[in-house]
């Protein structure tokens, strides 16, 4: 409650769940949500915060224990839905405080509540350091004792009554030996607060004895029970105002707390174009974009192409042919035996981003409970084509021994927090398939206020990435920047592509000095590689937005690949990343032009010999990875190249001999792509064509292939 005074919040009401009379059990239900013991006292908290207090009993019970949470009427949550609409109904408030830590089934269910009554949760302690948050605590001046011990250390006779100041470096010794959650976080003990700077009034206990629940020889459960307490006056204090900490995400977004560039890392001087095509270059026909691939023994497939039509003069609306390409994609997804919940990765390019929220509305018809993750920008779609859109699905036809080992979890975190951004729009943050983790794009808000941070790139960039970092670490513990295969980030100016380039080197150098004082210098070599992509705009104007598909293997046990050639005055370059268990690769291949030309260069023999490349990029590839590809994306430079040639080009005719499951590289949008940088080593001219591959292994699970022509 104090942070969410300290955020601006208002507090209008206290709303409180206990035990039913009926049920016999006066203190200690057990309940998989919610902390009864205690309950007796509880109606002294409204005289002590001179605040309203509803209170409804706990009827249900644990129903629906899984990670996703559907309504279920004898369940528990229910009664929490009850409480917490009537006091809407009576209070009119417009966000709950959830105190959750760590537990993703508590916030689940809460915002599973909030979010059928329009609420919204409020979670400020979520993922916090519990060390530093008991600091916090102790330090913001809230007594509060322990009331129940569950774990083994915690003795009922020595500890339960003793506050929280006198338990710290016991807590802390227990933490180090056992592993203990120092914040009681995983059911080691239960407090209750009998003062604290919102109070204005404190509660004192007179007597309680001590219950045993469970006599277990080693970790003993036992709680107190209150036999009286009474309120006192807090003499010479006042709960108007109080000291709390700096908001601790603001304060890592400020610019004093970014990293300041270095002469290393200082971007280079972008050159300007020296050539640029007078060919008048045909659009792609939307019309006949629409494809999917062939199904991969791991269950996953691409669909791809699915495009909204707008025009205003056939008098249909933004939101009605939203609705029909969602329903188009339902259609076709249905008639190949999958459903819109089994499509893990969206890719949504947009015609113009002022069409974000209607689009958004249609959405989120689509995709409700456990949505995928979702990369969203702006590109440069032809008139008439409001957005377009690829996805990545999975499901298993028939059941095998893999199922569990690949079954899907999925983060999606709905709170206000300071931990990292939460969802603006209908789409999970991360999910797992096996050892693969989908990573939806992340763009540098301030959690806290969910607002773009200010700045400039160099501040966007950083806060940006960590949020990627902290996403990957909640979803696996230990997870890193350099589990990462493939990474794509999406920039507004050509400007900023060598920020990007820095600040992910950086990033990785840190992550590797970390784990490795002695090689942290060799990052290449187990991590996916970067391809920058400039676009024209992003979700609420921000500058960069980072997106990764990582693996949770070891990253120094990966295998690195690297080749060069030259090709009628391009240079091209492939790299590739293989995944310790060989179940993932990740494949890049550019094409550089050498030097500046002044006409267009003919591409035909360098696009043949950049796919010859490629081919033996992926032969090259361990037995046990055995590639399969899905799909592919070009990202090219606007008035660089004609997109209807390339549709019906020889590289796409090479490719399509490699492999006749794979997507035809046009059937996405051009997107405008840096046409000419300077390499700080070499200082030639380059010019980028981004080609990304998503594929299957037979023997492991989907992966995304990212190269650049």
């Amino acid at each position: 409650m104090m942070q969410c005074v300290a955020a601006g919040h208002q507090i209008v009401a206290l709303a409180n769940l206990r035990p039913a009379e009926s049920t016999g059990q006066t203190d200690e239900l057990d309940s998989y949500m919610y902390q009864t013991v205690g309950h007796h006292a509880v109606d002294l908290y409204a005289d002590a915060m001179d605040l309203p207090l509803y209170r409804c009993f706990i009827k249900g019970t644990s129903v629906n224990t899984g990670r996703v949470y559907t309504t279920c009427e004898e369940d528990e949550v229910e009664d929490l839905y009850c409480l917490l609409k009537l006091v809407k109904d009576k209070e009119g408030v417009e966000g709950v405080s959830v105190g959750a830590i760590l537990s993703d089934y508590q916030r689940i269910r809460v915002e599973d509540v909030c979010r059928r009554l329009n609420l919204q949760p409020l979670a400020y302690l979520w993922r916090r350091n519990q060390e530093i948050l008991l600091k916090e605590m102790i330090s913001s001046n809230i007594q509060a004792i322990i009331i129940k011990v569950a774990a083994f250390g915690l003795d009922p006779d020595k500890h339960l009554g003793k506050t929280l100041d006198q338990m710290e470096p016991f807590l802390l010794e227990l933490s180090e030996k056992y592993g203990v959650h120092i914040c009681g976080e995983g059911g080691e003990y239960e407090t209750f607060t009998l003062d604290c700077p919102l109070f204005k009034k404190k509660i004192v206990v007179d007597s309680a004895k001590v219950v045993l629940h469970s006599a277990d020889a080693f970790a003993p459960v036992a709680y107190l029970h209150f036999l009286k307490l009474h309120l006192e006056n807090k003499q010479g204090e006042s709960s108007d105002t109080f000291m709390v900490s700096s908001c601790s995400c603001e304060l890592s977004c400020n610019d004093g707390n970014i990293l300041t560039s270095s002469e290393e890392d200082e971007p280079q001087k972008i050159l300007p174009v020296i050539w640029k095509s007078n060919t008048k270059h045909n659009s792609l026909d939307f019309t006949k974009t629409f494809g999917s691939s062939g199904k991969s023994l791991r269950g996953y497939q691409w669909f791809s192409g699915f495009t909204a039509h707008f025009l205003p003069s056939e008098g249909k609306s933004t939101q009605d042919a939203a609705r029909e390409a969602f329903s188009s994609l339902q259609a076709n997804m249905t008639s190949e035996g999958f459903k819109l919940k089994d499509i893990i990765l969206v890719h949504l390019y947009m015609k113009s981003m002022k069409d974000f929220t209607v689009i958004n509305s249609a959405y989120v018809a689509e995709f409700d409970l456990c949505s995928p993750v979702r990369v969203c920008v702006e590109t440069l779609l032809p008139d008439g084509v409001l957005f377009c859109i690829d996805c990545l699905v999975h499901k298993y036809d028939i059941a095998t021994d893999d199922m569990l080992h690949d079954e899907k979890l999925v983060m999606h975190v709905q709170s206000i927090s300071h931990w990292a951004p939460a969802n603006i729009g209908p789409y999970s943050q991360s999910i797992k398939v096996g050892d693969v983790l989908y990573c939806a794009g992340q763009i540098a808000l301030v959690p806290c206020t969910m607002q773009l941070v200010s700045g400039g790139i160099w501040t966007e960039a950083v806060v940006s990435l960590r949020h990627v970092e902290r996403v990957l670490q909640a979803m696996s513990q230990n997870t890193a920047l350099q589990h990462v295969l493939a990474a794509s980030c999406y920039v507004t100016n050509s400007k900023y592509i060598p920020v990007a380039h820095s600040i992910w080197q950086r990033k990785l150098r840190e992550c590797k000095k970390e784990e490795d004082s002695e090689t942290y210098n060799d990052v290449a070599t187990v991590c996916g590689m970067l391809a920058v992509v400039v676009i024209s705009h992003l979700p609420r104007d921000a500058a960069i937005e980072w997106h990764v598909i990582a693996v949770v293997d070891n990253p120094m046990q990966r295998k690195h690949f690297a080749m060069k050639m030259l090709s009628e005055g391009f240079e091209i370059e492939c790299e590739s990343v293989e995944s310790s268990s060989a179940s993932c690769a990740s494949i890049s291949v550019r094409l550089s032009l050498i030097s500046p030309s002044t006409s267009p260069p003919n591409l035909d023999g360098p696009l043949h010999d950049l796919v010859v490349m490629f081919r033996q990029a992926v032969e090259k590839l361990s037995e046990d990875c055995n590639a399969i590809p899905l799909s592919s994306r070009a990202f090219f430079k606007e008035d660089f190249f004609d997109a209807q040639a390339l549709q019906t080009a020889d590289l796409l005719k090479c490719i399509l001999e490699f492999n006749r499951c794979l997507c035809k590289i046009t059937r996405f949008p051009k997107k405008l792509v840096v046409s000419q940088k300077v390499c700080g080593s070499c200082r030639k001219y380059h010019v980028m064509l981004y080609y990304i591959v998503l594929a299957s292994y037979q023997l492991g699970r989907s992966f995304e292939k990212k190269g650049k022509i």
